[in-house]
């Protein structure tokens, strides 16, 4: 059983780790590894990556009723005889829900198609130290990214897909999704605020789709103060994590994490 203190520490970790390029799953395989600590219960575990996507969503309330709205406008738009040509550009919104879309299909793909081979992953703490250190590389490569860039009108569908690819890959232990989709933008000649903004919204449907995916395994043996508290505390955590790493990114720091990624990476080599 789950007491409200345990809840509250995950939580938090949860929080911080799913939005930080610091890699959630990373932590929890070292952490397991090094403390003994257990897989929190399924229930639980889905209940605090619920917190993290209402955290995700709520920052990003704005650009996702956009997306919407602009979304069924530019369907009608379709609908009335008008081009697409003519509709993305009058509908930028819909435009950019659509490149959520693709980026999206190549993550789904690498996620069903390799399932197994994931999970079997999470079982080598010496393969989620090389992970780490690949993902403080990646993250050092940003420094090769100049400001500007190109803007949400300027991405490409080409764009989208190889950071969906990303995406996908980073479904191994150690790698940061965050970290290396934002990471790919940027190299990709993104501007930086498109880039965190793309990255974020490119989450929701992949967390959600793991989320129904794992739903049908869970047990909920957790008490209801421990899932307010835990849920509560990766929501919260989750938030201000997120805000934090969109303000680094925007000033040209997310290179900033990358010594983190290498000291555990190297702890995780040591001692896994």
């Amino acid at each position: 059983m789950i007491d409200w203190l345990a809840a509250l520490v995950l939580g938090i970790v949860q929080g911080a780790t799913e939005y930080l390029p610091v890699s959630s799953s990373g932590h929890l395989v070292i952490a397991q590894h090094l403390f003994g600590l257990e897989e929190p219960a399924l229930f639980f575990d889905i209940v605090l990556h619920l917190g993290t996507l209402v955290a995700v969503v709520w920052y990003y309330r704005k650009d996702l009723v956009r997306l919407v709205s602009e979304s069924f406008a530019g369907l009608q738009n379709l609908a009335s005889g008008h081009s697409w040509k003519e509709t993305l550009r009058l509908y930028p919104g819909f435009r950019f829900a659509l490149l959520i879309v693709v980026g999206t299909i190549p993550t789904a793909v690498i996620g069903l198609a390799f399932e197994d081979t994931f999970e079997r992953l999470f079982g080598s703490v010496r393969l989620v130290g090389l992970m780490l250190i690949l993902t403080g590389t990646v993250l050092l490569l940003t420094r090769l990214a100049r400001g500007g860039g190109r803007d949400t009108a300027e991405m490409t569908w080409v764009d989208a897909l190889i950071i969906g690819v990303v995406q996908g890959l980073a479904i191994t232990p150690g790698i940061s999704r965050s970290g290396v989709t934002i990471a790919a933008a940027l190299l990709l000649g993104i501007e930086r605020e498109t880039a965190a903004r793309y990255s974020f919204l490119l989450s929701i449907p992949s967390i959600l789709g793991a989320l129904l995916l794992r739903m049908g395994g869970a047990e909920d043996g957790v008490g209801t103060t421990a899932l307010v508290v835990g849920f509560g505390a990766a929501a919260l955590t989750g938030y201000f994590c997120l805000a934090l790493l969109v303000r680094l990114v925007k000033k040209g720091r997310l290179s900033w994490f990358a010594p983190y990624c290498f000291a555990l990476g190297l702890l995780a080599l040591v001692f896994g």
